[in-house]
């Protein structure tokens, strides 16, 4: 009895390994890495990716442009803002594999439309 809830522990563990592995990936991304995890995840296939693997491909300067607001607004803008300013990590608000809320909505209530989670 014990050696088959060992060997049903070991199959079950197996097969939730292999569903972690057929992770959804965003078509942008797609096209840039294809199916090479390791591009993005630097610190290991199981930890989130550094910021500068996601500064690889994204320049912040850049992103705080193409994000920028008002000048009545301009402090929210979530690449450039009176909290954090350009250094606010970006796994905090983006998630590749499983969709993420803007790390401001916790206090905030404006909205990101372009948001890509």
């Amino acid at each position: 009895m014990i050696k088959l809830k060992a060997v049903l522990a070991l199959t079950l563990g197996c097969l939730l390994t292999l569903s972690a592995q057929a992770v959804e990936v965003r078509d942008h991304h797609k096209e840039v890495i294809g199916k090479d995890c390791k591009t993005c995840h630097d610190n290991g296939i199981k930890q989130f990716p550094s910021d500068q693997s996601c500064l690889q491909c994204h320049d912040a300067d850049d992103l705080a442009e193409q994000t920028a607001r008002s000048e009545e607004d301009k402090w929210q803008n979530p690449h450039n803002n009176l909290h954090y300013g350009k250094e606010l990590p970006c796994q905090e608000c983006h998630g590749e594999h499983q969709p993420k809320q803007p790390m401001c909505n916790n206090c905030h209530t404006f909205k990101f439309d372009k948001h890509k989670k």
